[in-house]
């Protein structure tokens, strides 16, 4: 009921407009702010492999596959980390701004954020992951007021018919449907 209210309603759209905003304003000047700064998210992984998430009572990692995955993949290329990171992070909050693609901005933010709260960072994550959730579960209606509204109906429209000249000309037989 609740997610159909998010999804379909007007007003609902318009509270998502504001929430919208507010969260792609914080992504973009994080973003921003590492683009136009010195960052350097090596200090950041190597205490996320250092000091990993671990169960107290066992001792046993909790997300041995991030800490891999960190091990073995982002701190060797830490460079691309670097640059992928802000542009992430400031392309989240564009998009969450303009009201472009606000489904996969927000789904990208709350990989972003599940994956620091996967490093061990606790900071606004769980505040951004609340709120992008919601913004998600809101769906199209979360970009009723911004390009989406333009946009989403195009790409539609250019993905779901074919091209003049193109089009099938009828043979003749009609098939059965076979289920």
């Amino acid at each position: 009921m609740l997610v159909n209210w998010l999804r379909e309603n007007k007003y609902a759209a318009a509270v998502l407009l504001f929430v919208r905003l507010y969260l792609g304003y914080e992504w973009l000047t994080h973003g921003w702010e590492k683009l136009m700064g010195n960052f350097n998210a090596g200090g950041f992984l190597n205490n996320a492999v250092n000091n990993p998430v671990i169960d107290k009572a066992t001792n046993e990692l909790i997300y041995p596959t991030f800490t891999a995955f960190v091990t073995n993949f982002a701190l060797p290329n830490v460079k691309i980390i670097n640059f992928l990171i802000p542009l992430g992070e400031f392309l989240v909050g564009l998009g969450l701004i303009l009201g472009a693609f606000t489904t996969a901005a927000a789904f990208c933010g709350l990989l972003m954020n599940f994956m620091f709260m996967f490093a061990g960072t606790v900071s606004t994550n769980p505040w951004f992951i609340l709120i992008g959730g919601i913004l998600f579960l809101g769906g199209a209606n979360t970009g009723k007021f911004g390009v989406d509204h333009y946009l989403l109906p195009l790409l539609r429209h250019v993905l779901t018919h074919k091209k003049e000249g193109t089009k099938n000309k009828p043979t003749g037989t009609i098939r059965p449907r076979h289920i």
